[in-house]
C-alpha cells in the first residue's frame, strides 16, 4: 500500500513528508523535486514569502546512491524563514505565545472554525498548520510519485485555463507542445494572449488590495486503461481524483472531462463513440469523458480542472470579530498572495500524480521498479491484443 503523510508548520522550523510503500529501485532526482518546489514558488502574483524562502528538499531515509530501497522515504523541506520565528514557534515551555497572538479570524480561512474545534484562544495554532505551505511537502512527496510514473511512460501537465474573468482558449496541443507552452508563461498558461490578460486582471486586483482565483487544468497522457474500479465505490478513479484536488487549500471545486457543461449536452451530442485499430486497439475520436468511464481510465488523456477560491487573507481586510472581546475588529493579516492560481496547479500535479501512482500499484502489484515496468508492458501489449 503506497500512502504518504506530511507534517510541520508555516513558521516552523520544516516541513516534513514519510512516504511508505514506494518500491525499490526508482531512481530519485533530488533536482527534479527542486525544480517542481521552485514552480510551486512561481507564478504571477505570488507574495513576498516567496522572497524569503527556497525550497530544497532533503531527503534522509529510504533512498541509498540515487535507488530506493523498498524502505521509508523521509522528505525534509527547511523553512528559512524559521530563523524570525524560532521564539514565537518554539516547542518548549520558553515559547514566545504573547507577541504574534491572532485573535482576530480571517473570513474565508480555517481560523475560527479550527479554534473552535481544538479549543485554541490563539489562532496561530490553526494557522500555522492550515497555511498553504504545507503544500511543499506535498509537492516533494507527489514529485516522488511523479517520477515513478514517469518511468512508466504516463505524464503529467498543469495548465492555468482562467484567472478572474479571463479565460482561455482551449489548447488542443500534444504533451511536450502543451508542456512548452506553459513553461513560457509567467502565469502557467498555454494561452499567450490570455496569459496577458491574466497578468492584468492580477495587476489591478493588487492595486486595490484584493485577490482573485481561478481555474486549473490537469492532463494525463500515457495511462492504461482500467485504473480505478466500478465494484465498490470508493475505488472510483474519478472519485478519488476528486478527493486529492478537493484537498488542496482554497479549491472549491472539480471538474473531469466536460465537467459541469455535460449538463447542458444532449448525451447524442456528448458521449465518445468508440473505433477500433487492429494495431492499436481501441480508440475514440473525442473525449469528453476526460479519460475516465465507469469510475475507470479508459486509455485516452485524462483531464481534470480544479476551480480555486480568491485567497481570504487580503491587505485590506474584511471584518470580523475579535475572539477576545467579541469586538467587531478588521481581520488579521498576515503575507500573502493576490493570486496563487499557477502555484495550485503544481500542487494540483502532485496530488494527481500521488493518487495515480496509488491505484497503478494496486492493480499491478510489486515490490521493485523491475517488476512494476514488467507487468505494465505486458499490460498495455494485452490492451492492443484484446
Amino acid at each position: 500500500m503506497l500512502r504518504y503523510l506530511t507534517a510541520g508548520e508555516s513558521h516552523g522550523p520544516s516541513l516534513t513528508a514519510i512516504l511508505d510503500g514506494i518500491p525499490a529501485g526508482l531512481a530519485i532526482d533530488t533536482g527534479y523535486i527542486d525544480l517542481q518546489l521552485g514552480r510551486r514558488q512561481g507564478g504571477y502574483g505570488r507574495g513576498g514569502r516567496m522572497g524569503i524562502e527556497h525550497d530544497f528538499v532533503e531527503i534522509t531515509s529510504g533512498v541509498r546512491g540515487g535507488m530506493t530501497t523498498g524502505a521509508p522515504v523521509t522528505l525534509v523541506v527547511n523553512n528559512k524563514d524559521w530563523d524570525n520565528w524560532c521564539d514565537v514557534m518554539a516547542s518548549g515551555p520558553n515559547a514566545d505565545l504573547e507577541s504574534q497572538q491572532v485573535t482576530r479570524p480571517r473570513p474565508g480561512h480555517a481560523d475560527l472554525t479550527g479554534a473552535i474545534k481544538y479549543g485554541h484562544l490563539d489562532m496561530r495554532n490553526v494557522l500555522e498548520r492550515s497555511s498553504a505551505r504545507e503544500t511543499a511537502a506535498r509537492v516533494a512527496a507527489g514529485s516522488v510519485a511523479r517520477q515513478l510514473l514517469e518511468e512508466l511512460g504516463i505524464e503529467l501537465i498543469g495548465n492555468v485555463v482562467q484567472i478572474g474573468s479571463v479565460k482561455a482558449m482551449t489548447q488542443d496541443l500534444n504533451a511536450k507542445d502543451l508542456e512548452r507552452a506553459v513553461l513560457n508563461s509567467s502565469v502557467y498558461c498555454a494561452d499567450p494572449e490570455a496569459s496577458q490578460a491574466m497578468i492584468n486582471e492580477i495587476k489591478q486586483a493588487k492595486d486595490v488590495g484584493d485577490t482573485v482565483g481561478g481555474v486549473f487544468e490537469i492532463k494525463v497522457f500515457g495511462l492504461p486503461a482500467g485504473l480505478g474500479s466500478y465494484s465498490q465505490r470508493d475505488r472510483t478513479l474519478d472519485g478519488r481524483l476528486a478527493g486529492a484536488l478537493m484537498s488542496i487549500q482554497a479549491i472549491k471545486g472539480v471538474e473531469v472531462g466536460a465537467g459541469f457543461a455535460a449538463a447542458a449536452i444532449r448525451g447524442s451530442q456528448l458521449h465518445d463513440e468508440i473505433f477500433y485499430d487492429f494495431n492499436s486497439g481501441f480508440y475514440r475520436q473525442t473525449n469528453n469523458a476526460g479519460g475516465i468511464e465507469g469510475g475507470m481510465s479508459n486509455g485516452a488523456p485524462l483531464v481534470l480542472r480544479a476551480a480555486m477560491k480568491p485567497i481570504p487573507t487580503l491587505s485590506r481586510p474584511l471584518y470580523t470579530v475579535d475572539l477576545k472581546n467579541k469586538m467587531p475588529v478588521s481581520a488579521a493579516v498576515e503575507r500573502s498572495d493576490t493570486c496563487a492560481v499557477p502555484a495550485a496547479s503544481v500542487v494540483g500535479e502532485a496530488v494527481v500524480a500521488w493518487e495515480l501512482a496509488v491505484t497503478l500499484l494496486e492493480k499491478f502489484g510489486g515490490d521493485t521498479m523491475r517488476e512494476i515496468k514488467e507487468r505494465v508492458a505486458a499490460y498495455r501489449q494485452y490492451e492492443k491484443s484484446i
